[in-house]
């Protein structure tokens, strides 16, 4: 090429940025790690007093007995812990796979009346407070089978889980792109399969969000098992008994005109809020083995 043709050479400098610029540059930055600060120091602070108060009441009684009648020192909380987690595994078996079924129906068929009504009810279910819905529950259950159960209690919960799981859910799977299914459908595969097999696998990772999000808002009510559950100081498995759990036991305890109990139910919040870090935590490390 000749030099009659080649292309003028520019330096190009870059610009100062200006003084305004770099001074909205560190008010956002600033507000963002200012909000992430906020959010987190509630929590800090509620989990490192509840060590503050709760620590000194762990011990080995704790973890392995029962309460003592009321009045006498020691004892534990091992049946409200098990208790805790018999009903909370019911819940999950009777929420988890309606709320993904519903979640799944609006994402693909619920583009109509009925699907808005779907979600119109899903909306107001979220917002319905926990004592409501055991009162519900305390109707529906407990009163057609003569007793509290932890069939009960864990209906109570499964009803407070479906709501969010089914918005949730939704929401995963409408973000999938279409040309995902379209390229199922073009070889052949039925919507039914595409659904299931591709929709639903590709957004797993967001729907196992909404169900730790429905886990983690249940683990802690008390109000829906007090007119189910009911409560129980002793050791039960039976699916038709009151049954133990955690939070009814704190609130017991807290409740209580005895130290030696208010030591306990501080240790009970604390255990608590570890057994629903740890259920997360393993959640997240299985759904992340089976997505690899």
């Amino acid at each position: 090429m000749s030099s009659s043709t080649a292309l003028p050479q520019h330096d190009f400098a870059a610009a100062p940025i200006s003084l305004r610029r770099r001074f909205l540059d560190n008010l956002a930055t600033g507000s963002a790690i200012a909000a992430v600060i906020l959010v987190l120091a509630p929590l800090v602070a509620i989990f490192g007093y509840l060590i503050y108060k709760g620590i000194g009441a762990l011990n080995w009684d704790f973890l392995t007995q029962i309460p003592k009648p009321p009045g006498e020192t020691g004892g534990g909380m091992s049946n409200a812990i098990a208790g805790s987690a018999y009903i909370l595994l019911l819940a999950s078996i009777l929420g988890v796979p309606i709320g993904i079924g519903a979640g799944i129906y609006l994402a693909e068929y619920g583009r109509n009346k009925f699907g808005d009504i779907i979600r119109f009810t899903a909306d107001v279910l979220n917002g319905v407070p926990s004592i409501v819905i055991g009162i519900v529950a305390y109707g529906i259950v407990v009163i057609r089978q003569g007793h509290f159960s932890a069939l009960a209690g864990g209906a109570a919960l499964a009803m407070m889980m479906i709501p969010t799981i089914t918005r949730t859910t939704e929401e995963m799977l409408l973000l999938v792109p279409n040309v995902v299914k379209e390229a199922a459908y073009g070889l052949g595969v039925s919507r039914w399969r595409t659904t299931l097999s591709i929709t639903l696998r590709t957004a797993t990772s967001g729907v196992i969000t909404g169900v730790m999000l429905a886990f983690a808002r249940v683990a802690g009510e008390t109000a829906p098992l007090l007119f189910t559950a009911f409560g129980n100081t002793y050791w039960n498995w039976k699916i038709n008994e009151p049954t133990a759990a955690l939070s009814l036991q704190v609130f017991t305890y807290a409740t209580s005109p005895y130290d030696d109990w208010h030591r306990q139910a501080w240790a009970g919040a604390l255990m608590l809020i570890v057994l629903i870090v740890l259920s997360v935590t393993a959640v997240r490390i299985a759904a992340g083995r089976t997505m690899k």
